[in-house]
């Protein structure tokens, strides 16, 4: 099944509160509070507004920022990375690349083993579809991140994800 993602004014409509201050208007949810911070199911994280695949489990860390923390994304066409000078700083903000989704920074400060990088991602701006629920939602071709054939790296960051 192929999906195509874009920026559904429905799913806006739809998004709580949060959700929208978030994913539209730029927001970053309060540390340790996201719904996700302390996921360790086996799965895909995608965009809450378009579906978008963008996060998996299997590249997910606790990096004790009080964020979801990953290494790297799914496939890297489906973020979009942007010079971030807000707030008296310079980051590098991460938004999905269909639905332009505010979806957090992307750090240096990750598991040099895995690349250096670490995502810190608002739970607000995802949603976690269950490895057990790939095929059922449409996400079937992320099956083969959770077999016993994952790359020594998915497996060395997952820790106990995987």
């Amino acid at each position: 099944m192929s999906h195509e993602y874009s920026k559904d004014p429905a799913a806006v409509n739809a998004l709580s509160p949060e959700q929208y201050r978030v994913t539209q208007e730029n927001g970053t949810e309060v540390p340790f509070t996201g719904e996700y911070c302390n996921n360790h199911e086996p799965g895909i994280y995608v965009d809450v507004v378009s579906g978008e695949p963008l996060f998996a489990s299997a590249n997910k860390f606790d990096s004790g920022t009080g964020w979801p923390s990953f290494t790297r994304p799914i496939n890297a066409d489906n973020v979009v990375e942007r010079r971030d000078r807000s707030h008296y700083m310079e980051r590098v903000e991460v938004r999905s690349a269909h639905a332009d989704s505010h979806l957090g920074h992307v750090f240096t400060d990750g598991p040099a083993e895995a690349g250096g990088l670490r995502y810190c991602i608002n739970s607000a701006s995802l949603r976690f579809v269950h490895r057990d629920d790939l095929e059922a939602q449409g996400y079937g071709q992320y099956l083969h991140l959770f077999t016993e054939g994952v790359s020594e790296q998915h497996q060395s960051v997952a820790g106990e994800e995987s």
